[in-house]
């Protein structure tokens, strides 16, 4: 959310925000139909699930790396999309997400209140909604700042390379 608010704007901030809460919903859903079991126990599953995420990351790394500093905002509605896209695919191709879920959301179910689907798609749309407050708070204030910085736009993209080659390393090798 950070990186798509400095390069997108405020606007293109709180887009990759609900990206990344349309992907926990998805995680959600898998859960609530016990998918998510599935990909926990099949190492399989997991692996290429993982190396999907790090190529994905590693892809973003590379598109930062080589962006030439150019923030403008000639046309919002496809910087918007697009840091909506990105949030949404870097959320649901990280099984890390659907593990947390796995592990976080079983603690909170009670079977006498309910069945446990229902539970954890209420639950999961609570987690949603709180991961679009706080990540949508971000990529705002970023959007913002950035609005006060472009002139260093070439330097922040190399930053963003950077975190997106970190992160697709440490997925890849964990």
């Amino acid at each position: 959310t950070i990186a798509s608010g400095v390069a997108g704007g405020p606007r293109a901030g709180l887009a990759a925000a609900c990206g990344i809460a349309l992907g926990v919903m998805l995680h959600v859903t898998a859960a609530a139909a016990g998918l998510a079991v599935l990909v926990a126990t099949s190492p399989v599953t997991l692996d290429i699930i993982r190396y999907l995420g790090a190529a994905y990351l590693a892809f973003l790394a590379w598109q930062s790396w080589r962006d030439r500093g150019h923030l403008s905002k000639a046309d919002g509605r496809k910087d918007v999309w697009r840091a909506f896209r990105r949030g949404f695919l870097t959320n649901i191709l990280n099984p890390k997400v659907a593990l947390f879920i796995l592990a976080f959301l079983p603690q909170f179910i009670d079977p006498a209140i309910g069945p446990a689907w229902h539970q954890i798609v209420i639950l999961g749309a609570i987690l949603g909604i709180g991961g679009i407050l706080t990540d949508g708070t971000y990529g705002v204030l970023a959007g913002f700042m950035a609005e006060r910085v472009r002139k260093s736009a070439r330097t922040m993209n190399k930053i963003s390379a950077v975190i997106f080659g970190g992160l697709a390393a440490r997925l890849a090798l964990t």
